[in-house]
């Protein structure tokens, strides 16, 4: 079985608040990008086992899709083995959710593959459990996130961008960002609503903001220099996604990606990767 694991991007991050369990409260729109891992699920293996095509990354019970999988077969009552190939093209550790993402693809598979003994709302508890980011990408449509990243509400409006996503080549730590996140220090100087958005729609020009990307910055200039680099080159407007160091850029339309995308491909160290917002679940079945 074959399972597109898309990226995701934050069209903009507010931290409101910090819980007694150390998890920080959020608010941001999240949707899909058309930027996939792929998959692989290989069945009838007498044990879990993963592998990649990344030198990178890790391979044994410390990785979200092997955690994923071990966590869908003890909730079943099952001892069975799955072999995972993960076929990586979302840069690691760059705010991206591609971990994230791979263990929502293993979810939905292995769902899929026994039949589907989860209803949508289980698994996405079970994704909870494995981090905060895992709920949304085994939901994958446009959403207004809150709590931890867990509650979702559908964003109907329209986001009629083009993307380019800049990978400006190094990794962050997303804990080590939270952990020197200074709520009164934030980037969002005025706070969204719910109400707001679903009223007027999203708007580059008001609404990209990240309340971590002063944090990641200041010990990372260079993702400054990213976000210049693409309003000089026609973006509407630039944000750091997540907890960086990734860059997003939203144009008008996808010519002007695909001039930006080579003008960036001319720094040696920052890969450009033009997208689509997904608006429709991407069922990721081949």
């Amino acid at each position: 079985m074959k399972i597109l694991s898309p990226a995701k991007i934050n069209l903009f991050l507010q931290v409101t608040g910090k819980r007694p369990d150390g998890y920080h409260e959020l608010f941001s729109l999240m949707c899909c990008v058309s930027l996939f891992d792929s998959i692989f699920l290989q069945f009838g293996t007498p044990k879990i086992e993963v592998e990649s095509s990344h030198p990178h990354l890790p391979l044994d019970e410390t990785n979200l899709a092997h955690k994923a999988a071990v966590l869908f077969f003890k909730t079943l009552g099952l001892k069975d083995g799955v072999k995972i190939s993960i076929e990586k093209s979302i840069p690691v550790a760059a705010g991206l959710g591609g971990g994230s993402s791979n263990a929502a693809s293993v979810l939905r598979g292995l769902n899929q593959h026994y039949a589907y003994p989860f209803s949508p709302d289980q698994l996405m508890s079970l994704g909870l459990s494995l981090g905060a980011d895992v709920p949304f990408l085994l939901f994958q449509n446009p959403a207004l996130a809150s709590g931890i990243g867990e509650k979702l509400e559908p964003y109907p409006q329209r986001l009629p961008y083009s993307v380019i996503i800049v990978y400006p080549g190094f990794r962050v730590s997303t804990a080590e960002v939270f952990q020197n996140l200074n709520l009164r220090l934030t980037n969002c100087k005025k706070k969204f609503t719910k109400i707001s958005l679903m009223k007027t729609g999203y708007d580059a020009s008001l609404h990209l903001c990240n309340d971590l990307e002063a944090v990641t910055v200041s010990k990372y200039p260079e993702i400054e220099s990213v976000k210049e680099q693409l309003i000089k080159l026609g973006a509407l407007g630039a944000l750091m996604s997540g907890s960086g160091p990734t860059v997003f850029g939203l144009f008008s339309d996808q010519e002007k990606v695909g001039q930006a995308s080579r003008a960036i491909g001319r720094n040696s160290r920052w890969k450009a990767f033009p997208a689509e917002i997904i608006c429709e679940k991407h069922s990721g079945d081949a």
